[in-house]
């Protein structure tokens, strides 16, 4: 069973109807201890990493997230959940992350000329695998996703970086990957059936 982690930052009902469509077995829980029994776990987010963080350490979420990962059970981050994988992230000041798949969050280069993307980034982008990522290619010809943020995970290590989108002229990771964690910076739970066919993927059905 999936346990959708919940510590108030995270849009659980779109998370929670995606997962009904597929009909996959979850809850939802802010206890400690439920979510270090799991073995699949969403770490949703909306908003800014280090209000979230800090409400992730006031949860005493730390601990249970990385013994997750340690034993190899799948952690998933989406959207802001995604950054919180990353080692540190430099939004509105210096905030350490959960550093399950090294990198540090930047914001998004802003548009040097008016034909640019303007920041933040919203809307609709094509994702281009990377690194051997065969999930996309069995998605169809241009997976779309749905894509709210001002800020993306750098990966320390390239291999770690699965799919990206072109933002202002720089490549940006859109799915990041190390071992059983995952991170999908955008919504696929607001993606329509291209979404779903990711989380299903991902969740093996």
């Amino acid at each position: 069973m999936i346990c959708v982690v919940d510590y108030g930052r995270g849009n659980l009902f779109s998370i929670g109807r995606a997962l009904d469509v597929l009909g996959l077995d979850y809850f939802v829980s802010h206890d400690p201890d439920a979510v270090a029994a799991s073995s699949r776990v969403i770490l949703p987010g909306v908003g800014a990493f280090g209000d979230a963080m800090a409400k992730i350490r006031e949860l005493d979420m730390l601990d249970p997230l990385h013994e997750i990962a340690r034993r190899g059970d799948q952690i998933v981050g989406i959207c802001l959940g995604a950054q919180m994988l990353a080692t540190r992230s430099l939004e509105f000041g210096d905030h350490a992350g959960l550093d399950l798949i090294p990198g540090e969050v930047r914001r998004l280069p802003d548009p040097v000329d008016p034909s640019g993307t303007r920041i933040p980034n919203i809307g609709w982008r094509c994702v281009e695998a990377c690194n051997g990522y065969d999930m996309l290619g069995q998605l169809g010809h241009e997976p779309y996703f749905y894509f709210v943020h001002s800020f993306g995970v750098q990966c320390a290590d390239p291999i770690d970086v699965l799919g990206s989108i072109i933002v202002n002229g720089e490549e940006i990771p859109a799915i990041i990957g190390c071992d059983n964690i995952y991170g999908f910076q955008f919504h696929p739970e607001k993606s329509g059936a291209v979404g779903l066919s990711l989380l299903a993927k991902t969740f093996g059905i």
